[in-house]
């Protein structure tokens, strides 16, 4: 078991997505689940669902040919943390930004819609 699921999570996207994998699986989690659930509104996976079994996982299907890069911002050692005033489109508006904030989980842009800041998760191109 590693100690941090989140970036559990994106090296297992980022590996299946460099060697051609269309479908895999993960261990499930919340926030797993709501990481998973803006990628595919955003358009980086194909779709998810979870699958019950003894321990519940998560069975992840990507999009056929596209190379997706993810980065851990927020570790569980160092939190990352940023003003509303500091969220400013990510990758020229390619990329996404996670951001944990008090009212959910949402991408940096919606967040600074809302005028909210929060702890930055990961950033997806």
């Amino acid at each position: 078991m590693t100690t941090d699921p989140i970036a559990d999570l994106l090296t297992r996207i980022r590996n299946a997505s460099r060697a051609n994998v269309s479908t895999f699986t993960v261990p499930h989690s919340k926030i797993k689940e709501m990481i998973l659930k803006i990628c595919q509104e955003k358009g980086f996976i194909e779709k998810f669902e979870r699958t019950e079994s003894k321990m519940p996982e998560m069975l992840i299907s990507l999009k056929e040919g596209r190379k997706i890069e993810l980065r851990r911002v927020s570790k569980p050692g160092q939190r990352i943390y940023m003003k509303k005033t500091a969220m400013k489109p990510f990758k020229k508006g390619l990329g996404i930004r996670i951001v944990s904030t008090s009212k959910g989980m949402m991408t940096a842009e919606e967040a600074y819609k809302q005028n909210i800041g929060g702890e930055v998760i990961c950033e997806i191109y």
